[in-house]
């Protein structure tokens, strides 16, 4: 663990270490990197992503069927690209690395989108005990951008009015929480449906506590 972890903030170690932009909104800490992975690393992220890739779902079930139609798939870190990159974004973001949840890859094919949504778990949802009982709640999302899309499939956080297209590369990072640490609804984001290509996405989420 850097030395810098016990003095700054994650989202302060990102500007610093990572040379990460802060989205200007007082509303939700949301930051963005570049060139965070080569192109080749993309490219064989992206070969197991369709070698693995199966229907997504979402957590609490609300009815609409097409709510997110993407495809997702369990990166394993017995991949050397994939074990690279876990240890390279908890060193990025000092935080524990027990504490992540495995990485995912999703696929987006032209038509497929994710409406609008919050990663972290509703507190008062259904699944909320089943999935927060161990490793507590979600803190903060680490989204990076496999490739550029030829149309469409950008990520548009609603409170904020910010709108990120994909690039190869490209890291998105947000706290889920408050600074008293209870859920932040700013963080309300939609995976806009892709219009032309193939977008490919890998996401790394961190827990409270020690995952699993």
């Amino acid at each position: 663990m850097s030395l810098l972890a016990p003095t700054l903030s994650i989202a302060q170690r990102l500007c610093a270490v990572s040379r990460a932009q802060r989205v200007p909104s007082p509303a939700l800490e949301l930051l963005i990197m570049r060139n965070v992975v080569s192109a080749s690393d993309c490219e064989a992220l992206i070969a197991l992503i369709d070698a693995g890739r199966r229907p997504s779902t979402i957590a609490d079930a609300n009815g609409d069927p097409l709510f997110r139609t993407s495809e997702t798939c369990d990166l394993p870190l017995s991949e050397p690209v994939v074990a690279s990159l876990d240890a390279r974004l908890a060193a990025m973001t000092g935080i524990d690395p027990a504490c992540g949840e495995p990485p995912q890859g999703q696929r987006y094919a032209p038509g497929q989108e994710f409406k609008a949504h919050t990663d972290y778990f509703e507190p008062d949802g259904e699944d909320f005990a089943r999935f927060c009982a161990r490793s507590g709640q979600r803190t903060w999302t680490l989204m990076l951008y496999l490739n550029a899309v030829d149309a469409g499939g950008a990520t548009r956080f609603v409170t904020a009015d910010k709108i990120v297209r994909p690039e190869a590369g490209k890291l998105l990072a947000w706290n889920n929480r408050r600074a008293d640490g209870s859920v932040n609804t700013a963080t309300l984001h939609q995976g806009m449906p892709v219009r032309k290509g193939v977008k490919y996405v890998i996401t790394k989420w961190y827990r409270e506590r020690a995952w699993g």
